[in-house]
């Protein structure tokens, strides 16, 4: 596929002309880190992010047809600036019947969810996983047909939520079945949203597995976690049959939740990455993939060797391609000391829990990456001993803190609420205010407006959270 870069012209060619830059940005385009000349403000000729009719226009109308959507829009600050702008959407194209508003979403959202949900003043009713799922904080497999009892429940309470919300793929790269959602939503006439973050490559798989191509009706995309664009780049996607379709509603939603100053910085490396997209991108990350799944079975056929009671390497059916996440527990040792052995090799990994360690991969790392990466972990498992314990099964941890869960008040009350922050260990039977959580996984254990209850707790403190804000 040809593919023009605008953005990318439009700037250069303007840094290039020795124009005096009587405008934003302070530097002028004075180098102190090089890539100041390229860095300007809505100029003339440089086009309006939320009102776009000339390069961005054009950058975004490939990017949509790269991705196969009704309209592809480009975020400068991040998935978080999408999901407020796909909810605010959303609620829009619900009926209005008086009542507030709830949306159906499982349980490991981004504390971004939480931040729209105050913001824009809705109720959140919970899907949680299973009580045989393996507990996990990033982790909220949602069957069909968990989905469709859920629905059926709220029904009978007379509420129809605007939205189903799900993450997909999870921070441990966790997928979640989004054509059987995505069908139950059909029949139900609920939009299926997805936050897409961590999966903007899916489109670009030899099967296509975005989730618009798979039925949802938005999503959202961070360009910037697996795609190569600078830190901020992202994409809010509309399918056929988004709730919303008016461009000039979508784009007052993005501006509702963005700064009026986007980064062009941001910008151009969107536009350049449709050229990228557009060429031998594909075909790379096809590669990427399959040298992944080798060293996941390497390292498995190496644990199994050493007796090791779990496989190192997660692997199956519902985990996406590009991510290598560790089951330390094979190793006898935790997830953080696991990212900690690896860290001493040269080797950063992307996020660390008392169990896993998750690893981060894309066509642009080069081949030695996969190399030291394969030579640390065999060096590891040379050092297991035999008859290690298959680990504790924590399965019963989320159903503990799903039965002890009490919403004491709105999400909107306890975040813009008068709060103070105090030990863990102090706060039993307090109302959590802001989520207390970091980033990553950035997943809350306690949810804005919940009573902190001894689950809570016991979470917490095996995550390793030691402080929390709670209602005065």
């Amino acid at each position: 596929m040809s593919m023009t870069t605008p953005i990318v012209d439009f700037v250069r060619s303007y840094a290039q002309s020795g124009t005096a830059r009587l405008h934003m940005p302070g530097h002028k385009g004075q180098s102190l880190l090089g890539f100041e000349p390229l860095d300007i403000t809505e100029i003339c000729g440089a086009d309006e992010l939320y009102a776009p009719e000339g390069i961005i226009a054009e950058s975004e109308a490939n990017a949509t047809r790269l991705f196969g959507t009704a309209h592809s829009y480009y975020s400068t600050e991040g998935s978080s600036q999408c999901i407020r702008a796909m909810l605010f959407l959303a609620l829009q194209g619900a009926p209005q019947n008086g009542k507030r508003p709830v949306l159906l979403a499982a349980r490991n959202a981004h504390k971004a969810l939480l931040y729209a949900a105050a913001l824009l003043d809705f109720d959140i009713c919970w899907l949680w996983p299973s009580a045989q799922a393996e507990g996990a904080l990033c982790s909220c497999p949602v069957t069909a047909e968990a989905l469709t009892g859920a629905l059926h429940a709220l029904a009978q309470q007379g509420i129809s939520p605007f939205g189903v919300y799900v993450t997909s793929p999870d921070y441990l790269g966790g997928v979640q079945d989004i054509p059987a959602l995505a069908a139950v939503c059909r029949a139900q006439g609920v939009p299926l949203l997805v936050d897409n973050a961590h999966g903007a490559y899916l489109r670009f798989l030899p099967q296509n597995c975005h989730p618009i191509a798979q039925g949802a009706a938005m999503c959202c995309d961070s360009a910037h976690k697996t795609l190569p664009v600078v830190t901020g780049g992202a994409y809010l996607h509309l399918a056929h049959d988004a709730p919303v379709q008016d461009e000039a509603a979508v784009r007052g939603a993005l501006a509702l939740f963005g700064s009026t100053s986007p980064s062009y910085l941001i910008l151009q490396s969107l536009d350049v990455c449709n050229a990228v997209l557009a060429g031998e991108y594909p075909q790379r990350l096809a590669q990427c993939c399959a040298t992944l799944e080798s060293l996941r079975r390497s390292l498995n056929k190496a644990a199994a060797a050493r007796q090791c009671p779990v496989p190192l390497a997660v692997a199956g059916a519902q985990q996406e391609p590009m991510k290598l996440t560790l089951d330390a527990a094979a190793l006898g040792c935790t997830g953080t000391a696991l990212a900690e052995a690896l860290r001493r090799a040269q080797l950063e990994c992307e996020y660390a829990d008392p169990r896993y360690v998750v690893l981060m991969f894309t066509p642009e790392n080069p081949p030695q990456d996969f190399e030291r990466l394969q030579t640390a972990l065999e060096q590891l498992l040379a050092a297991v001993p035999a008859g290690l314990p298959c680990p504790e099964n924590r399965a019963g941890e989320f159903a503990a803190l799903q039965q002890q869960a009490v919403q004491c008040c709105t999400i909107r009350q306890a975040v813009l609420g008068a709060q103070v922050r105090i030990p863990v260990h102090k706060a039993l039977g307090r109302v959590c205010a802001m989520p207390t959580v970091s980033c990553p996984p950035a997943i809350p254990v306690a949810v804005s407006g919940e009573e902190i209850t001894p689950a809570a707790i016991a979470l917490m403190r095996r995550y390793g959270i030691e402080e929390l804000s709670v209602l005065r």
